[in-house]
């Protein structure tokens, strides 16, 4: 028995939006540490806008919020129920998602929807100067590990449990590009601080907020170089936040549906594609393309295998 094609697009974005909120949290964090480097060389102090641009809602903050100073960015990134990016949004919308495919769903995981739901509502409700931002990140970071815990320990390995894996592993591939890209925004005071020791807190900045700092020390050692962090966030299958992973997994759970509904469709090869393609790529050839323009690239590539997904398995025809 397979899925109605809503159920199926219910399920596969509670595994979006929950990885969404995570993302959020992230780019908050990556602001956070970044703001604390003292003023060095007189350069412009951006992190916060860097985050705001990287998250891709920065003209819908201009329209409402104008300056773009850690208070306000705050608010639109973590409260904001305007912005569909936002982690009281993202979790809203999960738990709705969830609401709808309740029998889809073991209670496990659905109480795990709930309790993050419930929790969020009950920190709108407190005063906006008690919500210390590390407070929010960390309880961000917990809840999304809870329900994606949730779905491993309990879920059936039928449709509804690939296509919310399916959904968090296309968010996530998202995800790591804009936290990268969060460097590109991000501006030393010159050139010749490429290579400081500014430059590389930047880099280990990105590493820590992924959780990934203590990893890539165990297969890089602690040298710090923008080409080892970009092989392991971008190439290296082994790291679980790495673009080719998460492409990795997408496709998996992509060959699992087709073999639940007998049927291969566009978006099984176009994954194909998009793993071939990242499998065949070198650090120089990212770098030789420019980062910023490789990982718009990525987000492009991203959006179009979910927009294919959408028409292969939310339109009625395959499922």
């Amino acid at each position: 028995m397979t899925l109605l094609a809503r159920h199926a697009e219910n399920l596969f974005w509670i595994g979006r939006y929950v990885e969404r909120a995570e993302t959020t949290a992230r780019l908050l964090e990556v602001g956070s540490r970044n703001a604390l480097i003292p003023q060095t060389g007189g350069g412009m102090r951006n992190e916060w806008e860097a985050v705001l641009r990287a998250s891709g809602t920065d003209v819908a903050f201009g329209a409402k919020y104008g300056d773009a100073v850690q208070r306000n960015i705050e608010s639109h990134m973590i409260l904001d129920a305007e912005n569909g990016s936002s982690i009281a949004s993202c979790f809203h919308a999960a738990r709705e998602n969830g609401r709808i495919v309740r029998t889809a769903l073991t209670s496990q995981v659905w109480d795990a929807l709930n309790t993050a739901h419930r929790e969020m509502e009950e920190m709108k409700r407190t005063e906006r100067s008690a919500l210390k931002l590390s407070d929010v990140t960390d309880w961000t970071m917990r809840a999304a590990a809870q329900i994606r815990g949730a779905v491993e320990d309990t879920q059936l390995r039928i449709d509804s449990y690939h296509f919310m894996n399916l959904g968090q592993q296309l968010e996530r591939g998202d995800a790591t590009a804009r936290l990268l890209d969060v460097k590109y925004f991000v501006l030393l005071p010159s050139a010749s601080f490429v290579g400081s020791g500014l430059d590389t807190y930047q880099w280990r900045t990105i590493l820590r907020a992924l959780n990934a700092h203590r990893a890539y020390a165990w297969v890089y050692g602690g040298d710090v170089t923008p080409g080892r962090v970009v092989h392991f966030l971008v190439l290296n299958p082994k790291s679980p936040r790495s673009l080719i992973a998460a492409a990795g997994e997408a496709a998996r759970h992509l060959e699992e549906i087709a073999r639940d509904y007998g049927r291969s469709t566009d978006a099984q090869s176009q994954a194909r594609s998009i793993l071939a393609f990242l499998s065949e790529l070198s650090v120089d050839d990212v770098f030789d393309e420019g980062l910023h323009e490789f990982l718009l690239r990525v987000q492009r590539e991203v959006n179009r295998l979910s927009n294919t997904v959408a028409q292969s398995y939310f339109t009625g025809e395959a499922v």
